[in-house]
């Protein structure tokens, strides 16, 4: 076999039967494929059964939305597109953002009309939370805005707190009814009237002063008083030689009585003892002021401060009201009682057991005008914390700032210190032609100063340091009646009942009434 081919023969299916197998594979292929399909079919049937049933089994709101309390409600949820823009913006685009307000501790004086809810103030709770560094307040608004109710209402909802209230110059007598409703004292000073002060008395001595350190305060204290009022009446600062004379005049009068008066004072300046007048001078330094404090012993404001005082001053009272009404046509000498009866209750300011307290500066543009009384009233000011009291300053419009001395004067500067020691400055209604004004002195936005003309009674824009409120001043019935300051002009009667709603006495410490 050797050298022989050999031929395997090949096995070959025929061409039909490949065919076949081709197809039969087609099919299997086709037949899985169907199964897989069918199968998801039958899966997503059955899901979408399940869905349907459970959706008919849930209980959804209605197409109108359920009623009562839950209205506005739907089952679908809020879609909302989303923007990006500054804080500034949305704090007036955004319909549900409100100011979070002050807190819950304080007197409670109305309803934040932006967020409905309450707004609670309370300088010394805002003070000692490091929200405002000055408990100084400003209140400024036209006539009936209803700015001197904001003012009454916040100090006697403050009695109950434990703070008292001095208001060293009410020249329309409407804190009197006040002053009788908390159980205060009025003092009503005025040409026949029987009530005389002494602005010249020691006064209350605060706890912890010894002899040497009273003796000294107590001089200061005259001595500033005397120069301050002979400025009021002279119009223009004291020279070196009139100080001299004043204080040669007061030594002298201290020694030779026990109570002393201005009338002895008065008695030294223009007839100084022959001792202390050194040089020979004194008679002619001290004839101005003399003359200048001769108009409270024996001018048109005797009898007033001319004598031993007639009522006391009683610091532990709730309220100490001095009513100016009387002398209320004369500006220069509601100047004067006022720089007397600010020396009267400097003495009780200056305790540091006196506890925190209001004073209350109502009419502030009659005041201000004097520079003797401006720099007192700037010097509580800033001493507000020390003292710890909370200044209240009362006016209609702030361009009355503005009419304060000269343009760039000190007057000006010292009116316009007092709004800038004031963090908290409650605006009421003003007139158009007054926004300027406002605007500048408050840096309001524009959206704030649109405000104010539109601002009804009892509503006002508070400003706290950078925060802005806008606040409706609610009043009890007895509040709103006894605060009514248009009752005259109604001719309806006017009333004093203590306050605490009908039915309800009111507390009447002793020593309380009207002198």
């Amino acid at each position: 076999m050797t050298g022989q081919r050999v031929h395997a023969a090949v096995l070959v299916a025929p061409a039909g039967e490949r065919r076949r197998w081709r197809k039969a594979r087609r099919r299997a292929a086709a037949q899985v494929v169907a199964r897989e399909r069918a199968a998801r079919k039958a899966e997503a049937q059955a899901r979408g059964d399940a869905e349907r049933a459970e959706r008919r089994a849930t209980v959804v709101l209605p197409k109108a939305g359920e009623r009562g309390p839950a209205a506005l409600r739907t089952a679908g949820r809020l879609r909302i597109p989303q923007h990006q823009d500054t804080s500034a913006t949305w704090g007036g685009a955004y319909p549900f953002l409100a100011e979070g307000g002050l807190g819950s501790d304080g007197m409670f004086v109305g309803q934040d009309l932006y967020s409905g809810s309450a707004f609670v103030f309370d300088p010394w709770v805002l003070y000692s939370r490091g929200l405002i560094t000055a408990p100084n307040v400003v209140v400024a608004g036209i006539v009936g805005s209803g700015k001197s109710s904001l003012a009454k209402s916040l100090c006697t909802r403050s009695v109950p707190f434990g703070r008292r209230v001095y208001v060293p110059c009410d020249p329309k007598g409407e804190w009197t009814p006040v002053a009788a409703a908390v159980g205060g004292m009025t003092i009503r000073l005025g040409h026949g009237l029987p009530a005389r002060l002494n602005p010249l008395d020691e006064g209350h001595r605060p706890g912890g002063v010894d002899d040497a350190e009273w003796a000294a305060q107590l001089t200061a204290r005259r001595r500033d008083l005397l120069g301050a009022l002979a400025e009021t009446v002279l119009e223009r600062r004291l020279s070196p030689l009139e100080h001299t004379a004043i204080d040669v005049g007061l030594t002298a009068a201290v020694r030779s009585a026990q109570v002393l008066t201005l009338p002895l004072v008065v008695d030294r300046l223009l007839s100084p003892d022959p001792g202390d007048d050194v040089d020979g001078r004194l008679v002619e330094d001290g004839r101005l002021p003399g003359h200048a404090l001769r108009r409270l012993v024996a001018g048109d404001l005797a009898g007033m401060f001319d004598g031993p005082s007639t009522v006391r001053f009683d610091p532990t009272l709730p309220m100490v009201t001095l009513d100016l009404s009387a002398v209320a046509e004369n500006s220069t000498a509601i100047s004067l009682l006022m720089t007397c009866a600010s020396a009267w209750m400097e003495a009780a300011l200056a305790d540091p057991d006196g506890g925190q307290r209001w004073v209350v500066y109502d009419e502030a543009w009659r005041l201000m005008s004097y520079p003797a009384l401006l720099r007192r009233m700037d010097a509580h000011w800033r001493l507000a914390r020390w003292y710890g009291i909370a200044n209240m300053l009362v006016f209609h419009k702030l361009s009355d700032l503005e009419n304060v001395g000269d343009a760039g004067s000190a007057m000006r500067a010292l009116a316009s210190s007092l709004l800038a020691n004031a963090e908290t400055r409650v605006i009421y209604r003003q007139e158009s032609d007054q926004l300027g004004p406002t605007t500048a002195a408050l840096g309001l936005s524009r959206t704030e100063r649109s405000l104010l003309p539109t601002l009804s009674t009892g509503q006002g824009l508070w400003r706290i340091r950078e925060r802005a409120f806008v606040v409706q001043h609610q009043l009890h019935p007895d509040e709103a009646a006894l605060f009514d300051t248009s009752a005259r002009l109604e001719g309806r009667p006017t009333t004093s009942r203590p306050l605490g709603g009908p039915g309800t006495p009111g507390r009447q410490p002793d020593g309380g009434g009207t002198i």
